[in-house]
């Protein structure tokens, strides 16, 4: 599904089902608690999320929170932000609410939704910042156009993001990088930092949280990379991402703003499930 697609996400209601038993999760995670927002009653409250936490604070999105380490975690972390996760499997969606639930956490929510339709989930400029953590690779060849990370994504989350906010990406898979510094030429964001191994040349931002996979990552010996841009205003100087030659990544001590940088080193890994 692409931003502008008509077809918009459509969550599955229990009678949408003819054997729920299959998958006891769709019925359960509609079940769950005030932690859950099943994807058919979250476009109304698009407009509405500081009622949801009933206040006005810095509003933070996950795109795919997995089993909910990274989520819970940055919202234990910043008690003074609202966090919100999408994602698409049910089954995940249970798991991080429960993380939520046991860690006592107000701040946070999780929202069974597809990634391609957060237009319908918030408003223009809502979004303080953006984390995406170990998208899938999708590596073969025939389901490269399922990769999240593309111009069409990019467009969608910068109409989101307010001043300032900041878009962060890790991930063990090193082409993800390249093509998210792609994606953003020519709009409004500015390079932070990259790194290559956040293992060795340290985190681009302060609060990091370890998730699931990156934790199997290491386990299984591959460097996770990083990025991090931040939203400007439109038609300000912002970063040409894939220059015609490579140059350095910047020092693991030194964060780039509103610069270039170079190709990044493509380190392909297989999926972690």
């Amino acid at each position: 599904m692409r931003p502008g697609n008509h077809q918009r996400f459509r969550d599955l209601l229990p009678g949408d089902v003819s054997r729920p038993d299959v998958n006891p999760y769709i019925t359960s995670h509609r079940e769950f608690g005030d932690e859950i927002v099943p994807g058919s009653e979250a476009p109304a409250l698009k407009e509405k999320w500081p009622e949801v936490f009933g206040r006005v604070a810095p509003l933070h999105l996950e795109v795919g929170s997995g089993n909910g380490f990274y989520l819970a975690g940055m919202a234990e972390k910043h008690p003074d932000q609202d966090w919100v996760g999408v994602e698409i499997r049910y089954k995940r969606v249970v798991l991080v609410a429960k993380k939520l639930r046991v860690a006592g956490l107000k701040n946070a929510r999780i929202v069974r939704y597809d990634a391609r339709a957060l237009d319908t989930l918030f408003p223009q400029g809502a979004l303080a910042g953006v984390h995406i953590n170990h998208p899938d690779p999708w590596e073969r060849e025939s389901k490269r156009h399922h990769r999240l990370i593309d111009r069409g994504f990019i467009e969608l989350i910068t109409g989101l993001c307010a001043l300032g906010a900041e878009l962060r990406l890790k991930t063990d898979f090193g082409p993800h990088v390249k093509a998210l510094l792609q994606a953003c030429e020519g709009l409004p964001w500015e390079l932070v930092g990259v790194r290559t191994d956040v293992d060795v040349q340290g985190s681009i931002w302060s609060d990091d949280v370890v998730t699931n996979y990156q934790r199997k990552a290491r386990e299984r010996g591959l460097p996770v990379h990083a990025a991090c841009l931040r939203r400007i205003a439109s038609g300000s100087s912002n970063t040409s991402a894939a220059p015609p030659d490579p140059q350095p990544l910047p020092h693991p001590s030194s964060a780039v703003s509103g610069s270039s940088v170079g190709s990044v080193p493509s380190r392909h890994s297989s999926t972690l499930t």
